[in-house]
């Protein structure tokens, strides 16, 4: 390419002038290094950035000049170093001062490259300059740019720099043939220039190079984690996990690695990765988080409870921000890799979820007093104003908060505190009053439209809105259903069938159209539970009316029970009982025989489980007189046998 000066070029002096000062901020950012004091080398990490920054304006202001260009792109890393570290954050958008200098490197060779991308930019100016000098600035310079490019994901993007960079083409293209990642053979096979930089630089390319590598590897493997590719997800991570890389990101790669494990069914190897990453880092709490959840598939309770009790008290005494790594390393890999499938992987559980966590497990398990005091604790942070403390995204472990409440309400039962359980309901009920519309109109299934039109956007909001009113609802009748139950607990019958009929009441406000019983699995959730609920409410208030002699009324609610949920064993067994009460006892001996020979799982319990709340419910409509009453009908069996006219 033909040289050729414009303009006035930078004096020897000028130039002299600008190496002395770039040597003496490397020496000052070295001596704060050295001091070992973090706060001391983070305020000299921004004090460099504006002192590089204007040195940098000022050698900008003369036209490019190649004797002045070694050192200029020198002084263009370093800047970008500092900035880079100055933020301490992701590095984000395109570093504008790479184009700037390899704009200045075209200038001073008499060319122009304004019009051209980045990539192109960098394509014409490693094969058109020629110049000696700048070969080991340029190489530094397009190592920093390969940073920002991973940092984007622009993996395409690096993999053509590097092979630029190295001319090593064929020999990615070999290692790609032979089973390897194209990218990571190109980064390796790249030869770092050596430093001979006046001034020194501040993070040397050998180290930039190894960060590079890493962060390729930590980045693809998340890709193909996310792509379901697991074995090679797994070979990329444990390339990243023996890379160049803090403590910190050590920790987050195993935690990805156990991730990766549980996903291909191997729950015992991502517990040895989560072990691994707590040995590293005991401050990577997510690591605590998914330990938890991998207790949970495999069925140990006691150590999920464990797991989730150390996350709770570790999350009270550190904030989840860990410290950031040494500040020597300004570009690190954490700084390169922050794609969103990471961010939910190393997602913080706040200290509410974990409470829920522990109180939700220990109600499942059947630890009601422990389910009591973790549900109570939970509902007092609500009460002291620090619901905006309770994370509502997407990925959060908590329920809606009526839900929470009938869930406290369902372990306040089994362990027999009824009046507070009522209490309990009674804030639930009162809260979703006046959310609930008189009457309630809705197809059983509530299809969304497959098809967009102008007013699906309209009939989405009033699906929507609908499925809200149907949780409200639930919700106020699940409240009277436990009410219920609670009373009958109480001995109080006559409250109970008062609560019991409540609930029956306000169920009686949704009117569904359909083509008549529907399967049980092609129902709305929400219309799902409303049925449960009613069945469960007319066993309670049916149970009742025998405990108070209404034996007729009694054998009508369980006959509806019936109707709505046919072969239900609980309602079916009432309904003989009440048959038996009645002295219609050859029709009880008759449903009873055909309850006994029923195949279990035919009672229509299958499908979708129930919200948690109604736990306690199922247990209590369950039929207690089981013996007595099969004792009953064997002996009228016996007798009517003997004697077939009585």
């Amino acid at each position: 390419m033909k040289r050729r000066r414009r303009g006035s070029a930078a004096e020897p002096g000028c130039l002299r002038a600008w190496a002395a000062e770039s040597q003496a901020l490397a020496g000052r950012w070295r001596a704060a290094w050295c001091s070992g004091v973090g706060g001391a080398a983070a305020r000299e990490v921004r004090r460099q950035r504006g002192d590089l920054g204007k040195l940098l304006l000022r050698m900008w202001g003369l036209p490019a000049a190649l004797p002045a260009l070694p050192l200029e792109l020198t002084v263009l890393y370093n800047s970008l170093l500092f900035t880079v570290g100055a933020s301490d954050s992701a590095i984000e958008g395109e570093a504008e001062g790479i184009r700037q200098g390899l704009l200045r490197v075209l200038e001073a060779c008499g060319a122009c490259g304004q019009d051209l991308s980045t990539e192109e930019l960098w394509q014409k100016v490693l094969q058109e300059v020629t110049v000696k000098e700048l070969q080991a600035p340029l190489q530094r310079l397009g190592a920093l740019q390969a940073a920002w490019w991973l940092a984007a994901s622009r993996l395409g993007s690096t993999a053509g720099l590097f092979r630029l960079l190295s001319n090593a083409e064929d020999l990615g293209r070999a290692c790609c043939s032979e089973g390897e990642n194209e990218l990571l053979s190109l980064l390796k096979a790249w030869q770092v220039p050596a430093e001979r930089a006046s001034p020194p630089l501040v993070q040397s390319a050998e180290d930039l190079k190894e960060i590079l590598c890493t962060s390729a590897a930590f980045l693809q493997g998340l890709q193909e984690l996310e792509a379901g590719n697991f074995h090679t997800a797994l070979s990329l991570l444990r390339e990243a996990a023996g890379g160049f890389c803090s403590k910190r990101v050590l920790a987050q790669i195993y935690t990805c690695l156990s991730c990766c494990a549980q996903r291909m069914g191997k729950p015992q190897t991502a517990l040895q990765h989560l072990k691994r990453a707590l040995q590293v880092d005991f401050q990577c709490l997510p690591a605590l988080s998914h330990m938890a959840a991998v207790y949970h598939e495999l069925g140990e309770t006691e150590a999920e409870l464990q797991a989730l009790a150390l996350l709770y008290e570790a999350l009270g005494k550190n904030p989840p921000a860990a410290a950031s790594s040494s500040p020597y390393f300004l570009i690190r890999t954490e700084l390169l890799v922050h794609t969103p499938i990471l961010a939910s992987l190393l997602r913080h559980r706040h200290p509410s979820e974990v409470k829920y966590l522990l109180a939700q497990r220990c109600l499942q398990d059947g630890r009601v007093a422990d389910a009591v005091e973790h549900y109570l604790d939970f509902l007092a942070l609500l009460q002291e104003g620090l619901q905006q403390q309770v994370p509502l995204d997407s990925g959060s472990a908590l329920p809606r908060i009526p839900e929470v409440f009938l869930e406290a309400a369902s372990a306040l039962e089994q362990a027999g505190r009824h009046q507070d359980a009522i209490t309990m309901c009674e804030e639930v009920i009162s809260r979703t009053t006046d959310l609930i519309p008189r009457m309630l109109r809705l197809e059983e299934r509530l299809e969304q439209p497959e098809c967009p039109s102008p007013g699906a956007g309209l009939a989405s909001g009033l699906l929507s809105q609908k499925k809200e009113s149907l949780c409200c609802l639930a919700w106020r009748a699940a409240g009277y259903l436990h009410q219920g139950w609670a009373w009958a607990e109480l001995g109080e019958s006559k409250e109970a069938v008062t609560q019991f009929s409540r609930c029956l009441g306000d169920l009686l406000r949704v009117q569904l159209s359909g083509s008549g019983v529907e399967p049980t699995e092609s129902l709305l959730p929400e219309v799902e539970v409303l049925q449960k609920i009613r069945l469960l409410s007319l066993i309670g208030r049916g149970a009742q009316f025998l405990e108070l002699g209404r034996h007729k009324e009694a054998l009508l609610d369980f006959q509806h029970g019936l109707q709505i949920s046919p072969g239900d064993p609980a309602a079916a067994s009432y309904l003989a009982q009440a048959l038996w009460k009645l002295n219609r006892k050859q029709e009880a001996a008759a449903h009873w025989q055909k309850l006994s020979q029923s195949v279990p799982g035919e009672d229509g319990q299958q499908g979708r489980p129930f919200p948690l709340y109604l736990a306690s419910c199922l247990k209590q409509a369950m039929f207690p007189h089981g013996e007595s009453l099969a004792r009953s009908v064997q002996d009228y069996l016996r007798t009517t046998s003997r004697d077939p006219l009585s």
